[in-house]
């Protein structure tokens, strides 16, 4: 950081501060301060441009002074993935929000990209809309979200957020404003259960045009600077239950999994939590005990043995009309068995992340027929059972190494679990993780498609002035 804050010092410093202010406004232009860090690089100036004019503007200025630019949302997910190789200007987009023309009615909406996505659904819901999109991480803004190509259970029925993309407009490394597709125009065909985001696209033979807009999800910021985002919107399903199962192994998993959906029962989401178990202790208890005295099924009276307590759950969401919704429900239990429980609402991990602050978090993803080889690998190769979360019905969930896990260990991991991966068409992706692992480990894994990557980011960047060495292969 120390390092960070002399180059403020570098004749012409203040100069860049002066020019940031003007277009910006004095308040939104400023040396950046130490908690102003994209993965543990720390920025020389902040600014919060009030438009996309002044966002232009911004980055006119970083070509003309050759200065590298990192957009930020919220920055919840800042510290995701590989750690810019220079972070001048770190541009704020918190001030490129809001919900526009978006008539009550309509199929689409245009969102700033710096609005968080809380605010965009609680607008939309007003008129009885949402976007079918639920990210985990709070806060988030829908900028982030796209750049991130984060998703969340929904994405089991709509596919990633880009799924829903219609439209974008985007800065391009020079400053020019760009506008691909327009309102109620498709530019992505549903996406259903493939995995999204830039890294699954740069193979693509064309990068000018529509595919433009694919190709920035998912590129953290690498690719372009996105400005607003035209979205698909739905109706707000009238009906939504939760219906539970307790799980004991990951390969009950796979057999519930195949069976929910061959049913047809049309799910919005498939979701598993797979936590580390916390032991019980093993005391007996006596059968006069006053706790079981009066429970003559009390295996402690009846000597019959226990079933261990299960290891996690298996949550399917159906949505739809009320009475559409209570009869797929009770097919669903009906299939799932006697464990099975209908809820009118979500337990409290769902839509949430297995791992916390400070944990090296991995991606996984993998044909749902090989799930449970791959949460069989993670535990083997770990030695231990390891929090797994995430979408089941389309095999892309998320796990937890604790951080204090040496980079060698962490290292020797991903390559047990990537090389069983590797048979099966599936990816391990490091999300997330300590600086010392960050450095020490690959983060993406193969990537066939690092060719078409280094074309995208040639012709869309080509002076590497955009979040460099944020994507894969340092670019």
């Amino acid at each position: 950081m120390a390092a960070a804050a002399r180059s403020t010092d570098r004749p012409g410093a203040l100069e860049i501060t002066r020019k940031l202010a003007e277009i910006c406004g004095a308040p939104f232009a400023r040396f950046a301060g130490p908690a102003d860090e994209v993965a543990g690089r720390t920025a020389r100036w902040v600014a919060v441009p009030g438009g996309p004019h002044a966002a232009a503007e911004v980055l006119r200025l970083a070509a003309a002074h050759d200065l590298t630019v990192v957009p930020r949302g919220a920055g919840t997910k800042i510290d995701w993935g590989a750690a810019p190789a220079q972070v001048d200007i770190m541009l704020d987009t918190g001030r490129l929000a809001g919900v526009w023309h978006e008539p009550q009615g309509s199929a689409v909406a245009e969102i700033g990209a710096g609005t968080p996505l809380r605010a965009v659904q609680a607008t939309l819901e007003r008129t009885g809309r949402r976007l079918p999109v639920d990210a985990p991480s709070p806060g988030a803004t829908l900028g982030g979200v796209l750049a991130a190509d984060e998703a969340g259970p929904l994405r089991h029925r709509h596919g990633s957020p880009c799924a829903q993309l219609v439209g974008v407009r985007y800065l391009d490394a020079n400053g020019e404003l760009v506008s691909v597709g327009e309102p109620g125009t498709a530019l992505l065909g549903r996406a259903g259960p493939a995995r999204g985001g830039a890294a699954a696209l740069f193979g693509a033979a064309e990068v000018p045009g529509l595919d433009v807009a694919r190709l920035l999800c998912g590129s953290q910021g690498g690719l372009g600077v996105l400005v607003s985002a035209t979205m698909r919107v739905q109706p707000v399903p009238a009906g939504r239950v939760w219906v539970s199962r307790p799980v004991w192994t990951p390969l009950e998993v796979h057999d519930l999994v195949r069976a929910v959906l061959a049913a047809r029962l049309d799910p919005a989401a498939v979701e598993l939590d797979l936590p580390v178990p916390v032991p019980l202790p093993r005391r007996r208890i006596p059968a006069s005990h006053p706790s079981v005295a009066n429970r003559p099924d009390h295996p402690a009276v009846t000597g019959r043995p226990v079933r261990p307590a299960a290891a996690g759950s298996l949550v399917v969401l159906l949505e739809g009309g009320p009475a559409d919704v209570a009869e797929r429900a009770d097919r669903l239990a009906a299939l799932l068995g006697p464990e099975a429980v209908v809820n009118h609402a979500a337990p409290d991990w769902w839509g949430r992340y297995p791992f916390a602050p400070g944990d090296t978090a991995l991606r996984i993803e993998v044909p749902i027929n090989d799930l449970h080889a791959a949460v069989y690998a993670l535990r083997d190769a770990a030695g231990t059972p390891v929090p797994v979360r995430g979408s089941a019905g389309i095999g892309a969930v998320h796990a937890a190494l604790p951080g204090s896990l040496p980079p060698d260990r962490v290292a020797s991991i991903l390559a047990a679990v990537r090389g069983v991966l590797l048979a099966r068409q599936g990816r391990c992706v490091v999300v997330s993780a300590p600086a010392p692992v960050r450095r020490a480990v690959d983060l993406w894994g193969e990537l066939p498609t690092l060719p078409g990557l280094r074309t995208a980011k040639a012709h869309l960047d080509p002076h590497h002035r955009l979040s460099p060495g944020r994507l894969p292969g340092g670019l």
